[in-house]
């Protein structure tokens, strides 16, 4: 059993995360421990005192984020209005990527066991969330966790095609989105849903 960290260790490690989530937003995964350090205003060998290696960063920042939108949702499923919580949800995925985009941290994590749990929990939770949602009728029943899972970069993502656009027009992207998971004039999907577990 791992030993809280103390605050100042916990601290750096904030800092650390932080900086390294800057420095891969803005150069990708080419970004050096020597240059995140730097950013950060430690040294490297406090980087490694914390993390042991590039990966290990790279899995700290992902289930460090995976984990956020997580306890946001443990928090929603037991809400009165499961369509609302739903929408919340995905608007906070949808900020989160907004505010620093590290979508391509995913691939290189793939294999990592720590990410791999963290984002097998977070099927579970939309699974959950989606489960309530189509109970009160909010979103159509054909609709599933994996669906959304799927579809919670889809506004940035269609939003990043667009020269110069509005930092906010993610939302009209997840508007439709939403609009789209509701049962009033839902057709038939031609496909059945993946199997993401």
């Amino acid at each position: 059993m791992t030993r809280p960290l103390r605050a100042d260790a916990a601290r750096n490690r904030r800092s650390l995360l932080a900086a390294a989530a800057d420095e891969f937003a803005e150069h990708g995964l080419d970004a050096s421990v020597a240059d995140i350090a730097r950013r950060a205003g430690v040294g490297k060998g406090t980087v490694f005192r914390h993390f042991a290696t590039k990966d290990d960063l790279i899995a700290a920042i992902l289930t460090d984020r995976i984990d956020e939108l997580n306890a946001l949702g443990e928090r929603l499923i037991d809400g009165d209005d499961a369509g609302a919580a739903l929408a919340e949800f995905l608007t906070a995925a949808a900020r989160q990527r907004q505010e620093r985009d590290l979508s391509f941290l995913a691939e290189a994590s793939e294999s990592m066991t720590e990410v791999t749990r963290v984002r097998t929990r977070m099927l579970d939770t939309l699974d959950r969330l989606v489960a309530r949602a189509r109970e009160q009728g909010a979103v159509r029943d054909d609709i599933t966790g994996a669906d959304v899972f799927l579809l919670m970069c889809a506004p940035n993502y269609v939003a990043g095609y667009v020269r110069d656009a509005s930092p906010d027009l993610w939302r009209r992207y997840l508007g439709i989105i939403l609009d789209g998971l509701r049962p009033e004039g839902a057709r038939p999907l031609p496909e059945k849903a993946p199997n993401l577990g």
